[in-house]
């Protein structure tokens, strides 16, 4: 089923709602830049995965909806007006769920994608389809690997026993983990010149990411050009189909005010 576009509405005397589907930057930057406007709920959702995340302004949820069928009941119970996915760009799971419960209830949806990384001069990019695609490549570019793909995706590395993993995550990763595994457990935004001193301290000699966009964790990028590592960059999945698409803050709060759901 595909959702529907954004209608183009008259905003009526009474509040309006809207939910963010967020745990991404942008989605906080969203919900601040629209906390408390007069007429106007914002709830931000979040999936619970991290102990302690960096919370919007506004009112927040933490959990699980239940699938599909669980948050198209919801945003029917909330009076839900239109739904922003500013989900990460590798959520597809929810991204889908998020597709099938606005088609199911008639809820405008809108996706908000900050653009991905493009390699330029001096990159030595290999893009591959999956971490499965990216454990396999590993042996034939290096021997020590710096995994910034999540403490989710580590698994998919776990049989590899003939590398030595330095996995970065902001809570502690979970089994199965591969047998030589130094865990650093931190959070971005991170610099230039931290990204260096991870590659050098720890003889990184090839960078495993997934292709998340962005200036927060660039830097690594920069870092590995500088010192002629190749960069395994998994490609992120495409948007459910039929979803608009918004690359920006600015962009997002342009569709919402041109459909009449905020305004100017």
């Amino acid at each position: 089923m595909t959702a529907p576009a954004l209608p183009h509405l008259v905003t009526p005397p009474g509040r309006r709602h809207l939910l963010v589907l967020g745990g991404t930057t942008e989605a906080r930057a969203l919900a601040a830049t629209l906390d408390g406007r007069p007429g106007l709920r914002v709830t931000s959702s979040l999936a619970g995965r991290v102990a302690r995340p960096r919370l919007p302004a506004g009112e927040v949820r933490i959990g699980g909806f239940g699938g599909a069928d669980g948050l198209a009941d919801w945003l029917r119970a909330e009076r839900v007006d239109a739904v922003v996915d500013a989900t990460h760009p590798f959520a597809a799971v929810m991204s889908g769920n998020a597709a099938a419960a606005a088609a199911a209830t008639g809820v405008p949806l809108l996706a908000l994608r900050r653009p991905g990384w493009a390699a330029v001069a001096g990159d030595d990019w290999h893009r591959v389809p999956s971490l499965d695609a990216a454990a396999a490549l590993l042996p034939a570019l290096g021997r020590r690997v710096l995994l910034t793909s999540g403490r989710q995706g580590i698994a998919a590395f776990a049989h590899l026993d003939g590398l030595h993993f330095v996995a970065r995550s902001v809570d502690p990763p979970e089994p199965p983990l591969p047998a030589a595994l130094d865990v650093l457990l931190d959070r971005g935004p991170f610099t230039l010149d931290g990204e260096r001193a991870v590659l050098r301290e720890h003889r990184i000699d090839v960078v495993v990411t997934k292709d998340s966009g962005g200036a927060a964790t660039a830097p690594k990028l920069t870092a590995a050009r500088e010192l002629g590592l190749p960069v395994v960059v998994v490609d992120r999945p495409p948007p459910p189909a039929g979803v608009p698409v918004a690359a920006s803050v600015p962009e997002v709060l342009e569709r919402l005010a041109e459909h009449g759901l905020i305004g100017r």
